[in-house]
């Protein structure tokens, strides 16, 4: 295994912010890393980094202690924060450069122009970084944690600030490196952990609250849903009626998202409610919960 942990506890003080977290990442898989605001992600990863002591438990990298092999273990991981701590006077190529160096990377001004190339930092490559938007920011952060080519990524909110259109960008530059590379990364944007991730770790209060693929996780939930599209437009209220109904959502571009327990009921009754009011449905299917919806139900 690329990553694993083992009791993993944490305190600052009274506050316990990591409470005894186990789970571990495998090489060629992208692992989403869950958990509210303060849940203790950003102190795990730290931890995982080496730039944080646990005060209990171990966290092993390739088979190398964090603790007893902290150098070593930095040479094997790129790390993007969330505070992706930049030197704002430096330029992007000379601060790509500078940490090129302290990596000893071989052929540096290739793997520089070539890095510049695949993150997009092509138009901003000769700017200061405190001239950057906090996207472009972003995306050198993500440069410099790829640039020395790691077996392993650690990414703390790497899409943070950026543009719909970047954040795709950046999600298949994830995917690909999860092909070779072991990828724990958190994200508060659930619908990107749903589209690229293998498996999911979710804490709450710094306890591992769920550890699993989405696949087993959606089938451990013992609710549906059911997504529907009118083209007339209707109030939640006909939707709330139907008698196997649990709870019903309204999502953009007209998406009526009803969690069941019994799809197939959900379905006729959604059919026999068209033909009543002569609703007109212009889309049908049922899916798994969502996401969104068991990480709401696991953290609450």
């Amino acid at each position: 295994m690329a990553i694993e942990v083992h009791g993993l506890v944490k305190r600052f003080g009274t506050q316990v912010a990591v409470n005894n977290i186990s789970f571990s990442v495998n090489q060629q898989e992208i692992v989403g890393f869950l958990g509210p605001n303060g849940a203790g992600k950003s102190t795990t990863m730290k931890i995982i980094t080496g730039y944080l002591q646990a005060n209990e438990g171990k966290v092993l990298v390739n088979g190398l202690d964090v603790q007893k092999n902290t150098l070593e273990v930095k040479r094997s991981i790129g790390y993007l924060p969330e505070s992706n701590a930049l030197y704002h006077d430096m330029y992007v190529k000379e601060y790509l450069k500078f940490v090129g160096k302290i990596y000893q990377v071989n052929q540096l001004p290739a793997r520089i122009a070539e890095i510049i190339e695949w993150i997009g930092l092509g138009v901003e490559q000769h700017k200061q970084i405190g001239q950057l938007s906090k996207g472009y920011k972003q995306r050198v952060g993500l440069a410099a944690a790829l640039l020395h080519n790691p077996p392993i990524l650690v990414l703390d909110e790497p899409t943070s600030g950026l543009d719909p259109n970047q954040i795709i960008e950046i999600r298949n530059i994830i995917q690909q490196q999860g092909q070779t590379k072991a990828v724990l990364f958190s994200s508060h944007i659930l619908q990107e952990v749903e589209a690229i991730c293998h498996k999911v770790v979710i804490i709450a209060k710094g306890e591992v609250k769920a550890n699993d693929t989405l696949a087993n996780l959606q089938a451990l939930s013992n609710k549906k849903i059911v997504r529907v599209v009118f083209e007339e437009s209707i109030e939640a209220e006909w939707l709330q009626r139907l008698p196997s109904t649990v709870a019903v959502n309204k999502k953009p571009q007209g998406v009526w998202e009803i969690t069941t327990q019994n799809m197939a009921a959900t379905k006729k009754e959604i059919m026999h409610l068209a033909v009543e009011q002569e609703f007109h449905i212009a889309e049908l299917q049922a899916g798994n919960h969502a996401l969104e919806n068991i990480f709401a139900s696991i953290t609450k």
